[in-house]
């Protein structure tokens, strides 16, 4: 683990032999202090972290990183405008450390302790399947390496630094998610984690509100490809089957590997078949060999998420049986959670957040399940130019499949629309407002047999159906 010591260092180019103290955890939620932890003071938008420093040594936090004046009482180290040639007094722990801005202390101290691991990182980024992604190569690298990555959506600027610090010299792999939000974002995380593989999921409209277009989300998301060392030390893995992603070939300097449903990829998989609640099986490709596979996770969908993970795996030198091995006893499952009430009825719980792309599959998804077919379908929020066409195709889609649909929210009102006019009937749709109004129909209209798919946007809180269903049912 890293140590005062090492942060000292890496702030100042000063060693001090005196500060070999571990350090447990680098946190920014004093709430999460045990003994040991480093605390990160961050000045944000709703809370500023200098108000909790005193709260974050109480629950045994030894260091603190601050860019604030500190309250009479409480030790500081000013490093502010010091060199290696300056004498570094410590004071008795619990301290702080006073910087400039604890921001960018953070990420110098975190670009510093990158350097001091062998580490191989794994970067992914993506407009949907970030997250499944990551998880499932990480179960998959961990058959043959010690194998981390990062938690929840420590994905930006602040969590990948945490992400690092929270590393042991133990480990020889970390599989890291990164998102996108501006340009520039990805090179800037990629200058702190040197990722060596990068994995590109595809090119979809979440976020276009705020990037403009797929051509800008695409250019955003290549900074991965562009940031990796040279071949053979680099390896860009890209989405055959997406066209904004192929093109990324053009822009690395890294070996290409492309996976995908077409044989044209190097690595590629066929005869896929859904087996409901049981997984997926199909036969998958790869340098003249094949192999039939069966995986417990939801969807034909999700053959693309096991192919990225399955080629990282051949990337990082695991066999066909040790690949195979961590796919098939895969834990993972791409956030859709399926849940069983009192009065018989499946519950497809997948409402972590919503594009077209992801409904379009939880749709196919629920035809594959044997019972009356219900989705509870919401606003689909940042799309931007794309937002009335993502939501017709979504209706068109729900009119093959489900036999009631419960539109929420008033973008809801166009997947309802697109919906009817491709041939669902109007007795067949209920449009509501919010996730509450869902809830009351469907709990008093729910029977043994029927399967129900609730998706949408994450601002629509629509997480709160399948808790109501849970509890009344």
């Amino acid at each position: 683990m890293i140590t005062v010591q090492d942060i000292i260092l890496a702030l100042t180019g000063r060693r001090i032999d005196s500060c070999g103290q571990l350090i447990t955890e680098a946190i920014i939620d004093s709430r999460r202090a045990i003994p040991g932890s480093f605390f990160i003071a961050l000045a944000g938008e709703k809370s500023d972290g200098h108000q909790y420093v005193q709260a974050a040594f109480k629950n045994g936090a030894s260091l603190a990183l601050v860019q604030q004046e500190m309250p009479e009482g409480v030790r500081v180290l000013d490093l502010r405008g010091s060199s290696p040639a300056d004498a570094l007094v410590l004071p008795e722990t619990p301290f702080c450390l006073r910087v400039e801005d604890s921001l960018a202390a953070l990420q110098t101290i975190a670009r510093y302790w990158r350097e001091k691991l062998a580490l191989h990182v794994i970067g992914i980024t993506g407009s949907v399947g970030k997250s499944s992604t990551k998880e499932l190569i990480a179960e998959v690298l961990a058959r043959k390496y010690h194998t981390y990555k990062n938690p929840g959506n420590y994905n930006n600027e602040i969590g990948l630094p945490l992400t690092i610090l929270n590393l042991g010299s133990g480990y020889e792999c970390l599989v890291a998610e990164m998102g996108f939000y501006y340009p520039g974002e990805i090179t800037f995380l990629c200058g702190i984690a040197k990722p060596e593989v990068g994995v590109i999921t595809n090119i979809g409209t979440v976020h276009a509100e705020r990037a403009g277009s797929q051509e800008a989300i695409a250019k955003g998301k290549a900074e991965l490809v562009q940031a990796l060392p040279a071949a053979p030390r680099g390896v860009a893995v890209l989405n055959y089957d997406d066209p904004f992603v192929r093109p990324m070939a053009d822009q690395t300097s890294a070996q290409v590997l492309f996976y995908g449903l077409d044989p044209k990829a190097d690595l590629w998989a066929d005869e896929i078949q859904g087996r409901g609640l049981k997984g997926i099986q199909f036969r998958m490709h790869y340098k003249g060999q094949s192999l039939r596979m069966e995986v417990p996770i939801l969807g034909r969908h999700s053959v693309q998420t096991i192919l990225r993970a399955a080629a990282v795996g051949f990337v990082e030198g695991l066999s066909w049986q040790e690949m195979a091995e961590g796919l098939a006893s895969s834990n993972t499952q791409l956030r859709l959670v399926a849940v069983q009430t009192n009065s018989g009825a499946l519950i497809l719980d997948d409402t972590y957040n919503a594009t077209p792309e992801s409904t379009l599959a939880a749709l196919d998804l629920l035809e594959e399940l044997p019972g009356q077919k219900i989705a509870v379908l919401g606003d689909m929020l940042e799309l931007g130019q794309y937002e009335q066409r993502g939501h017709e195709l979504v209706g068109k889609r729900a009119a093959e499949v489900v036999q009631h649909l419960i539109a929420v929210g008033p973008r809801g009102r166009t997947i309802a629309d697109s919906a009817r006019q491709d041939g669902l009937p109007p007795t067949a749709i209920t449009c509501v407002d919010s996730a509450q109004e869902a809830a009351d129909v469907l709990k008093y209209n729910l029977r043994s047999g029927d399967v129900v798919l609730i998706k949408g946007s994450h601002g629509l809180r629509m997480d709160r159906i399948a808790a109501i269903l849970e509890e009344n049912l």
